[in-house]
């Protein structure tokens, strides 16, 4: 039997009337990892180690070979993801960091998130685990249409590291070994007590993001290079929980369940065959895997090639519940549920579009794709990491994890191919791992999807509030919702 712990009864309750309109109203499961590359699942190529409930979820549902994130990176495009709408819409282009300074960006509350649209339709609404879209208290996750809420509010190397459930700090210094567990046992407490009601369960986990952590159940001491994997195993234990909770309560064909990634792998994972990593816009950073169940509405064993993009689940998730899209708001994503109930075989989108940093850097329409700006490298892969230390490191005391953590000689994707450059046209059909520019031998290519890109970066403002900084990394105190307390070291007796 699973362990798990009795959370308190969301406070707020809705009206008879309400609810008997809402029985027959859809569930929604999204699972988010944290930095999963492109090759980390079986199903999409892993080597290292296996995923068999991920791989069962694709049997019985969908998986999506080109889908993409918007930016790649954590914060913004948590914010896309749950919005429909590019970054540049909203005005959240960087991650917000307490150790950093950074605690004046997140998202906007005159955003809609996909809680805030479907809690009107009589939805319970939960964020459990990694936040980062605001850690300052407009910015909180039930100031944007959840419920309730359980984890660590930005990336869990980021100082301090500490649980909040609700507004409250409920655990400092945090054992990250514990994470997984916890969360998938907290989501499985909140669909067994929401089972007679419609809900919305964001599931965005800390792994496998810096620094990795296993449980005792799947981490091997006796093979420490391998740590990558057991981080990996345990997500997928975690999916499969997930679905067999579903199964027990009755609940399976009434729930859509989507599971992907916020941006490629960074250090230790596999982008399978994809260039660069995280923080880059080759596809290394923006391309990730994705897989949706829905027991009789998604027929089983698919696979499409059409691209796609998290975008897309804010409409998708939203109109499938009986919503309306919001009027007053450009909408970026496109329903794709016709696509994944194979309704229709071809993507919804003329093209889609990535940005880096404060720009609209790349465009993706069918087998093309141009880097209109240069694209950005991502972080630097070393042929010897014995000089280089990690300052967010598992420390043993603030940031709590094991100390086996992967290195920059571990490189997720591939390095070779020309260097960046703007305009460089890529055949993602014949070459995923962008080795080959081409675009000087398709220029009528080149001037359709450029003219395509010009419309949209139109859109784009000039400039953006990226927040103030520190002028160094900032070792916090925890405990509390405040990030001024530094830790001072002891003065020489």
């Amino acid at each position: 039997m699973r362990s798990r712990p009795l959370l308190a009864t969301a406070a707020a309750t809705l009206l008879v009337p309400v609810l008997l309109c809402a029985q027959d109203r859809p569930n929604f499961v999204l699972i988010f990892a944290d930095d999963l590359g492109y090759g980390d699942l079986s199903s999409y190529g892993a080597t290292r180690h296996r995923t068999p409930h991920l791989d069962r979820m694709a049997s019985e549902g969908i998986r999506l070979t080109d889908f993409y994130v918007s930016v790649p990176f954590c914060g913004p495009s948590r914010a896309t993801l749950l919005t429909g709408r590019y970054p540049f819409r909203y005005g959240m282009v960087v991650n917000p960091t307490p150790d950093g300074g950074r605690n004046d960006i997140g998202l906007p509350q005159s955003e809609i998130t996909i809680a805030e649209a479907v809690k009107p339709l009589g939805y319970a609404t939960a964020a459990i685990g990694k936040w980062h879209l605001g850690h300052v208290e407009r910015f909180l996750p039930r100031k944007q249409g959840f419920d309730e809420y359980y984890g660590i509010l930005y990336s869990n190397d980021m100082r301090p590291v500490q649980l909040v459930h609700n507004e409250d700090v409920v655990q400092y210094p945090v054992l990250q070994a514990e994470l997984t567990k916890d969360y998938t046992n907290r989501a499985i407490d909140f669909i067994e007590r929401n089972r007679e009601r419609p809900f919305f369960l964001y599931l965005p986990h800390a792994m496998p993001h810096k620094p990795l952590a296993a449980s005792a159940d799947f981490y091997t001491p006796d093979t420490p290079d391998d740590l990558y994997s057991d981080v990996i195993r345990e997500l997928d234990w975690s999916v499969g929980e997930i679905l067999d909770t579903l199964r027990e309560t009755g609940l399976d064909e009434r729930t859509l369940v989507f599971f992907t990634s916020d941006n490629g792998a960074t250090f230790g994972g596999y982008n399978g065959g994809l260039r660069s990593m995280k923080a880059s816009n080759f596809d290394g950073g923006l391309r990730v895997p994705a897989i949706a169940r829905w027991p009789g509405r998604i027929p089983p064993g698919q696979v499409s090639g059409e691209v796609l993009a998290s975008i897309d689940l804010f409409p998708t998730i939203v109109l499938a519940a009986g919503a309306e899209l919001p009027a007053d708001r450009v909408m970026d994503g496109r329903d794709i549920l016709p696509l994944l109930e194979g309704r229709t075989p071809n993507s919804p989108h003329e093209a889609i579009f990535a940005m880096g940093g404060d720009q609209l850097k790349m465009i993706r329409s069918g087998r093309w794709k141009l880097h209109v700006r240069s694209p950005q490298p991502g972080f630097r892969c070393l042929d010897d990491a014995s000089e280089w230390k990690d300052p967010r490191g598992p420390d043993g005391i603030t940031i709590i994890a094991q100390f086996e953590q992967a290195d920059p000689t571990q490189c997720p994707g591939l390095v070779s191919g020309p260097d960046p450059k703007p305009m460089m046209l890529f055949d993602m059909e014949a070459d995923r791992g962008e080795q080959l520019d081409v675009a000087d031998e398709h220029p009528e290519v080149v001037a359709r999807l450029k003219a395509i890109f010009e419309r949209m970066d139109a859109d784009v403002p000039e400039e953006f509030e990226t927040g103030s900084r520190a002028p160094k990394l900032l070792w916090l105190h925890g405990g509390e919702l405040r990030y001024d307390r530094e830790i001072k070291p002891l003065p020489l007796q």
